[in-house]
């Protein structure tokens, strides 16, 4: 080569101008993602809906999995939503789930079908993974925190108490009656 140039190191040259160029090693006009934006993103990803309604007014921004029309909604765990519940003083309702649990996944359905009747406000419910690739550290530390020895485990949270833990399975008029006298406390 005529300028003592090796074909590599003008290569490696080539590449970085065009990073520069386009902007990818460029930190001018990124702004900060919040935790927040990336849930929503995630949840219109996964096709759930991105900014449901409760009845309270808040807005929960997971992958919805069942609701009933009247601001009650059982979604895909996520923290932020979780907190958000929380501090809303909703009924949240826990159910501790494992991908590979047979009961867990014949029940699951059940539960589902209580939250589409539920003739009731201020109830959130929230599909935990447990013990499986899904689970993160925040949902190990939660089933911690409530004393979760089992998958499929139903934990009720009424005003930042426990106020039911239930291990065994249930049908979906279990469901609505362990929701409504909850609700009733």
């Amino acid at each position: 080569m005529k300028w003592g140039i090796s074909i590599p190191i003008l290569v490696a040259v080539v590449a970085v101008v065009f990073f520069v160029i386009t902007g990818v090693w460029s930190t001018e006009d990124q702004e900060e993602v919040s935790e927040d934006t990336v849930i929503k993103e995630n949840a219109m990803r996964d096709g759930g809906d991105v900014g449901a309604m409760s009845s309270r007014g808040v807005s929960y921004y997971g992958n919805v999995l069942a609701e009933n029309g009247n601001g009650v909604f059982l979604l895909d765990f996520n923290r932020s939503d979780y907190e958000n519940a929380l501090m809303n003083e909703d009924l949240v309702v826990l159910y501790f789930y494992a991908s590979w649990c047979p009961i867990c996944r014949v029940e699951f359905p059940r539960m589902q079908e209580a939250f589409r009747m539920l003739d009731a406000h201020g109830v959130v419910g929230f599909r935990v993974n447990y013990n499986d690739s899904d689970t993160d550290e925040f949902e190990k530390g939660l089933a911690r925190e409530h004393g979760v020895a089992y998958q499929h485990t139903k934990v009720f949270i009424r005003n930042g108490e426990q106020v039911l833990k239930s291990p065994e399975s249930w049908k979906t008029d279990r469901y609505l009656k362990e929701i409504n006298n909850a609700l009733a406390q």
